[in-house]
């Protein structure tokens, strides 16, 4: 039994990196992996022997997370891509593993920020010149910021304290 719950928690992190790579090559996140990551959760909370309890706080906390991820894609500030991933993460996560979560996705957002940017100073453009294109993409000025990055980074460090991990980790 604890193969298959092992299994079904690394649903998790396997979808939640792959998510970050995608972004941060294509600046998309399929919608395959948010929802993936949404069906997965159920067996994994069963299996986890999640009080309902739990799992019903988790669905709560995911809706929430949902919510505050439009309306950061409605004033401009995420992609929507980012706001579907953001609320998965957080459903899997649950209660109290969603403030570290949010506190890491910002400040990974901050430093991949200003790694941008610094790439985008013009410094770097002879090296760029000869770069696979995704990275010359993140060296163009004027780009979007891959935020699925931060948010798999948020995403991957609070994954132990999660809901569901019940001491895995």
């Amino acid at each position: 039994m604890q193969i298959l719950q092992i299994s079904l928690l690394l649903v998790f992190p396997a979808l939640v990196i792959l998510a970050g790579l995608k972004d941060a090559t294509t600046y998309t996140i399929p919608n395959w992996i948010s929802l993936g990551l949404i069906a997965a959760f159920i067996p994994a909370a069963l299996v986890s022997g999640a009080p309902l309890g739990v799992i019903g706080v988790c669905l709560l906390v995911g809706f929430c997370a949902l919510l505050g991820g439009m309306g950061m894609f409605a004033m401009g500030w995420i992609g929507g891509g980012d706001a579907k991933l953001f609320a998965a993460a957080a459903l899997w996560l649950g209660w109290p593993a969603t403030f570290p979560f949010m506190l890491v996705t910002g400040l990974a957002g901050g430093a991949l920020t200003l790694a941008i940017l610094g790439l985008r100073s013009g410094w770097l453009e002879p090296i760029l010149a000869g770069s696979p294109a995704w990275v010359r993409k993140l060296g163009a000025q004027g780009g979007d910021i891959p935020y699925g990055v931060a948010i798999a980074i948020g995403a991957l460090v609070a994954f132990p304290q999660g809901a569901l991990n019940g001491g895995l980790f």
